[in-house]
């Protein structure tokens, strides 16, 4: 089995894992790592294929990262070894024996793929053509023109009428006051007439220009006719070649269940997201079932340069794509008694909720790291849940603003609605001043300065969030270097605004920062805890109107 590698070295002494990996949250085990690292050996010193990762080079293609995946595994032998994969396609197209093969090559000399491209590219070529055809753009200007001019021209006319009905008004009031009775009938009957004329002189206007541009489109209208027929055909040959694409994206599990991706996402109406299938899990998967391997452990990581929106570190370790993983996986990973999912673990349940001031309508609270602000849909411990079983008459909303149930720190609530309400205009307007302390992973040059990314939802991997310079938020953070120790960084930051998980995708993205926070296990690497806590906010209480300000200082 030539893609069945075994380890380097002697991995007698290590100890199996008892269950699979959960793919979506982990912590990699040590064979993973070991694999891992043997892969990324390799990645440095092959000449297999070609491919760029992190240069940047005037000539040729774009620097591109990619995502590679071991998967640990035991043959029928009970000998203990790994597969290797990476995701998406090389930049040269080809298939290094290293790596697991694609769970459907579309890419076959001859396959239903290619012929279906070929023709979509006929079609293309067809459309290009007659969108350069000099007749028809001749055409299409001539229309442009002459639709303008006749535009223009009834315009005119109607502005004309619309003068000669405040004359004809003004002239029909001083009749009325000058003319006897006959010469009033008189005149308001000539008026009418002009009236009629106006409107018949419009309408001959109107039909004299339809048959005009009627006369002059028909030949476009023919141009129009066969470019919309190319894009209807190309439209229906597209989706064919997708449904069919998708039939034979088929993925297996451990009890040889094959289900293809049209059954997976089961939904007529949504189709599955862009390169569902090509992910590195999903390939060493298949390859294991296919060939009767075990799965024992797996592990996924970045190779190369960040993408310009999402976060991606070299070397750094990720768990498995939402939207488009999650839904193959759970199928090709039925009946593998996996490891436990921790975001559903309840890390608050043991830790207390420190009031730092209480009155009539305010609460500060000290939120320990880990700890829900509001109810999750899996977890209901929660800074709101505690506060309002702990304040059961208390109005409106409560919470005022939020932190990630990561970060620690000073959180404000309220007993009443309009002090809520108040609060919240507050925030709203940017009055409050507010200040984190951070440490970061890494020595920053400078000393101080500001970020400015717009930042979005990932779609596809809730609740990461991209930086989108064209959908994004405006996003702005000040930064202060405090002190620089162990090859780390501690720094304040001031946030601007307030979008989710700003600052921590302001400190850890390459244009930002390029430093993430220590213990982000969404944007860098997971520690005990992430390293990110609210110390300090400034506002007007909302009764008195009076100037406060609390403290607390971080733990780390």
């Amino acid at each position: 089995m030539k893609h069945f590698q075994n380890f380097k070295i002697d991995i007698s002494e290590k100890t199996l894992p008892e269950k699979f990996t959960f793919p979506f949250y982990y912590q990699p085990h040590p064979l993973a790592i070991i694999a891992a690292e043997e892969l990324q050996s390799y990645l440095i010193n092959q000449t297999d294929f070609k491919h760029n990762f992190d240069t940047k080079t005037e000539k040729g293609a774009p620097p591109v990262g990619k995502m590679f995946g071991v998967l640990v595994v035991k043959n029928k032998q009970n000998e203990i070894g790994y597969l290797t994969a990476f995701s998406g396609k090389l930049a040269d197209k080809s298939l290094p024996e290293k790596f697991v093969p694609p769970v459907f090559n579309m890419r076959t000399e001859g396959s239903f793929y290619i012929k279906g491209e070929l023709e979509i590219d006929k079609i293309n070529a067809e459309l290009g053509h007659l969108k350069k055809d000099k007749v028809y753009l001749k055409l299409k200007k001539l229309i442009k023109n002459t639709t303008k001019i006749i535009s223009e021209d009834l315009a005119l006319q109607r502005k004309k009428m619309k003068l000669s009905k405040i004359d004809r008004k003004n002239r029909k009031i001083q009749g009325e006051k000058s003319f006897n009775e006959s010469a009033f009938e008189k005149l308001t009957d000539r008026l009418k007439q002009e009236s009629y004329n106006d409107q018949f002189l419009l309408k001959e206007l109107q039909e004299y220009y339809q048959t005009k541009i009627e006369k002059i489109s028909e030949e476009y209208l023919a141009f129009e006719a066969k470019i919309t027929a190319l894009k209807k055909s190309r439209k229906e040959k597209s989706n064919h070649l997708q449904q069919t694409l998708f039939s034979n994206y088929a993925f297996l599990n451990q009890q040889k269940e094959r289900k293809n991706l049209l059954d997976i996402f089961n939904n007529p109406l949504i189709q599955p997201p862009a390169g569902s299938g090509e992910c590195s899990a999903p390939k060493l998967l298949n390859y294991a079932f296919a060939n009767n391997l075990t799965p024992i452990t797996m592990a996924e990581f970045w190779w190369g340069i960040s993408p310009n929106s999402a976060i991606r570190k070299h070397k750094n370790y990720y768990p498995a794509c939402q939207s488009r993983c999650k839904p193959i996986l759970t199928h090709m990973l039925k009946g593998l008694e996996m490891d436990d999912n921790l975001l559903l673990e309840n890390l608050s349940e043991k830790k207390t909720l420190q009031i730092i001031y209480e009155d009539d309508v305010l609460i500060a609270v000290n939120k320990p790291a880990e700890f829900l602000s509001v109810p999750g849909k899996e977890i209901k411990d929660a800074v709101f849940t505690r506060i309002r079983n702990q304040y059961p008459k208390a109005t409106g909303p409560l919470i005022v603003h939020r932190l990630d149930m990561s970060t620690s720190g000073i959180l404000l609530l309220t007993k009443t609605k309009e002090a809520n309400k108040i609060l919240q205009r507050q925030f709203i307007n940017r009055t409050i001043k507010k200040r984190y302390v951070a440490l970061l992973d890494g020595n920053l040059a400078e000393n101080s300065g500001k970020v400015m990314l717009p930042l979005r939802v990932d779609l596809d991997d809730r609740p990461k969030q991209l930086v989108d310079f064209t959908y994004g938020k405006p996003a702005e953070t000040d930064w202060k270097v405090i002190k620089r120790e162990y090859g780390k960084t501690k720094v304040y930051f001031y946030p601007i605004t307030g979008r989710t998980h700003q600052l921590r995708v302001h400190a850890a993205h390459k244009d930002g920062l390029n430093t993430p926070i220590v213990g982000d296990d969404l944007y860098g690497k997971k520690e005990n805890r992430l390293h990110l806590h609210a110390e300090f906010i400034e506002f007007l209480h909302p009764s008195t109107n009076k100037k406060m300000s609390f403290t607390v200082e971080a733990e780390f």
